[in-house]
């Protein structure tokens, strides 16, 4: 294959274009943040994202390499089609019902990260435990796309694989280290334009190539890309399925999106316009992945025998590019499946280095650490997430698989937890501790055909590959997923039961998760009074508890206004003035 000047030159054309539009939005929005708060600004944007932005990044952060490129092999792949192309709608329910039950608790409370909540219920500790599968979905997903990016260049251009990756992250971490939220926001809007544009572009010049045969003629045959839905695969297929939908809601990246509104409300449309986005994004790449199916390629420059011969299925999208399509309109193309990965890596970044900065760094160690700091360990954090997601693409080879089985952890055991957190009443860190083990060991046990990794529970249905790799066909997944949200809610109330009772004798409530947070409350109604009289920290001295340090570190307005108004404390404060008089 002849390498391509002009397909380099578009390249680092369209690079410098995004690099320039990163650093202009930072410089743009330098002093943005709530008074003067330039940590919140890297985070969550200042709270300020519009429609129109939010909108835009919010659809990017979905519609990434992975998306696009893994729509387009599902099509194309004989056995498979459009039935098992499950990400469009996955992801864009998912999106729905996060903006139906989601957005507007967590954007209400003022919450800053995916975490707060959980370190403000269940403590540091149990934070700390839930970043570690949060921060292995937003590496390996990073990891993987620039995995894909590589290939993808390579295949266009002919360029070296390795060079393409490390361009590309460092371009990527480079607008993500100066501006934040705010730099990926608006280079969203730019990579999610040429997307649409790029790929919209291909489709027709694909279509009318002579080796195409008519997608209407081929839908209607035997082995269509259509494809459909064996009797066999159906609990397999609702496991994926829920998987993508229910596991889809709580990642950083998407709640980042949430909290940086402007309102609770905002935030709810801005998941609706998502929603809609990741759907229009998606019928290109299922196009193109028909137009694929559709080909006969011995009629093409690319010859027999075909990409799923030489197991080249997944990288269907930049082949059919690359042989269907004029050179000038490939090169177009490439340039949206480079945005399409730009878009994902720089939020799953930005993501990971939020969670550490804020999380762990400073709830866990650091509560009183300056803004100035924080900002300091965010970059450092970038860039060493950065660096690391780019040498796991360069050096491993199963860094889809590591993804896979991380995004199963993400649904598994952080979205039982976030149901239990922001709407079941009365569970505590006893609870969320067995229902993270009990989630992560049946996930373990059930295998992963992707890493090799052989089943211990061998549940109805599976059967062994050409590998001798047992496959599962049951729903395990969503059976741990189950299992672990109501090993949560038992242990959690069987706890508070023991130590209520008197049971168990409160030297045991060694998380000081139901004594210590219980008497702690009752303490608080006892002696808080109205916010503009006194202020907390002229309060009497008292034991800390980590509830207590983590819950001032919360900006929570709508709270204080509720304590306002509270009848409880309207209440206290008169017998306070009686017998004052």
């Amino acid at each position: 294959m002849p390498f391509h000047v002009e397909g380099l030159v578009a390249i680092i054309v369209f690079y410098l274009a995004i690099l320039f539009v990163g650093i202009w939005a930072a410089w743009r929005t330098k002093n943005s943040g709530s008074d003067g708060d330039r940590r919140e600004a890297i985070i969550v944007g200042g709270r300020d994202i519009g429609l129109l932005v939010g909108g835009f990044t919010m659809t990017a952060t979905w519609v990434g390499g992975g998306y696009i490129n893994g729509t387009a092999e599902a099509v194309y792949v004989p056995g498979y089609g459009l039935a098992w192309a499950q990400a469009p709608i996955g992801y864009s329910l998912s999106l729905v019902l996060g903006g139906l039950f989601f957005a507007k608790p967590m954007r209400s409370k003022g919450y800053v990260t995916m975490l707060d909540p959980f370190q403000q219920l269940y403590g540091k500790r149990m934070g700390g435990l839930l970043f570690i599968p949060a921060l292995m979905g937003e590496m390996f997903w990073a990891a993987a796309i620039f995995s894909a990016l590589g290939a993808t260049i390579s295949v266009i251009i002919d360029i070296d694989v390795n060079i393409s990756v490390i361009v590309s992250a460092l371009i990527a971490i480079m607008y993500t280290l100066v501006g934040g939220l705010y730099s990926v926001a608006y280079t969203d809007v730019v990579q999610l334009f040429c997307i649409f544009l790029g790929l919209w572009i291909s489709v027709p010049f694909a279509m009318s190539h002579p080796a195409v045969k008519n997608i209407g003629f081929t839908a209607a045959q035997k082995e269509s890309w259509l494809g459909s839905i064996e009797s066999l695969d159906v609990y397999s297929w609702l496991d994926n399925f829920f998987l993508l939908t229910l596991g889809g809601i709580p990642w950083q990246a998407y709640f980042q999106r949430v909290l940086s509104s402007s309102s609770a409300t905002y935030a709810q449309v801005l998941s609706f316009l998502a929603a809609f986005g990741c759907l229009v994004m998606a019928l290109p790449a299922i196009l193109i992945g028909a137009i694929g199916a559709s080909t006969d390629w011995n009629k093409t420059m690319y010859g027999l025998p075909d990409p799923t011969e030489r197991q080249e299925a997944d990288m269907i999208l930049p082949i059919v590019l690359q042989y269907l399509c004029p050179v000038y309109i490939s090169l177009f193309g490439l340039g949206a499946v480079s945005a399409a990965v730009m878009s994902s890596a720089d939020s799953s970044i930005l993501s990971a280095s939020s969670m550490f900065a804020r999380n762990i760094y400073q709830l866990s160690f650091r509560q009183n650490a300056t803004d100035r700091e924080i900002i300091w360990v965010m970059r450092i954090t970038i860039f060493v997430f950065g660096a690391s997601a780019t040498a796991m693409a360069l050096l491993t080879k199963s860094v889809y698989g590591l993804w896979y089985l991380s995004s199963d952890l993400v649904y598994i055991i952080i979205f039982p937890q976030l149901l239990c957190v922001l709407f079941i009443k009365g569970t505590n860190t006893y609870g969320a501790i067995a229902g993270y083990l009990f989630g992560l060991l049946l996930r373990i046990t059930g295998g992963e055909p992707y890493l090799y990794l052989q089943p211990l529970i061998f549940y109805p249905g599976y059967y062994a590959d050409k590998n001798h790799i047992y496959i599962q066909r049951f729903p395990f997944k969503t059976l741990a997923m189950l299992t672990s949200f109501f090993t949560n809610i038992a242990v959690s109330y069987l706890a508070k039961y023991l130590f209520e009772s008197g049971s168990l004798p409160p030297k045991l409530d060694f998380l000081d998760a139901v004594v210590a947070r219980y008497s702690q409350e009752n303490m608080d109604k006892a002696t808080l009074v109205k916010s503009d009289n006194i202020i907390l920290n002229e309060l009497a001295p008292v034991n800390p508890r980590h509830s207590l340090t983590l819950n001032s570190t919360f900006t929570n307005k709508e709270a204080f206004s509720d304590i306002d108004s509270s009848p409880e404390l309207s209440s206290a404060e008169d017998n306070l003035v009686t017998k004052t008089k």
